[in-house]
């Protein structure tokens, strides 16, 4: 059973930069390699948006718009974490972050497809 826990967020004044951290477990051995993994966002009242994915087994990365080029995606395959570097926050990135992942066979970028999610870590930015 796949576990995922976030941590890393916080409250940053805007310009600022945050890391957010994804450690994962339960994954059956040597195979983390061959996930996708993702940072989702939600604010009340809003629907969840899809900021960053990667895939652990290459470097095949995506980024939403609206953190493109002032967001980072990573992964450590030894330690089965992935990592989301934020810089230059605007209040608009304000929104609780949920690490997820699926077992793939094709694409990341399918949300219905990530079968697995944290609880998530809130980030505000002021």
């Amino acid at each position: 059973h796949v576990q995922l826990v976030e941590s890393g967020g916080g409250s940053v004044q805007a310009g600022g930069s945050l890391r957010l951290t994804c450690a994962a477990s339960g994954i059956s051995g040597g195979t983390f390699h061959n996930y996708c993994m993702a940072w989702f966002r939600q604010t009340p009242g809003k629907e969840r948006e899809g900021v960053a994915t990667i895939y652990t087994g290459g470097d095949s990365t995506y980024y939403a718009d609206s953190v493109k080029g002032r967001s980072t995606i990573s992964q450590d395959n030894a330690k089965n974490t992935v990592y989301l570097q934020m810089n230059s926050l605007k209040p608009e990135d304000t929104a609780m972050y949920y690490c997820a992942a699926h077992y793939t066979s094709g694409s990341c970028l399918r949300e219905y497809d990530y079968n697995y999610w944290g609880q998530g870590t809130q980030v505000t930015v002021s």
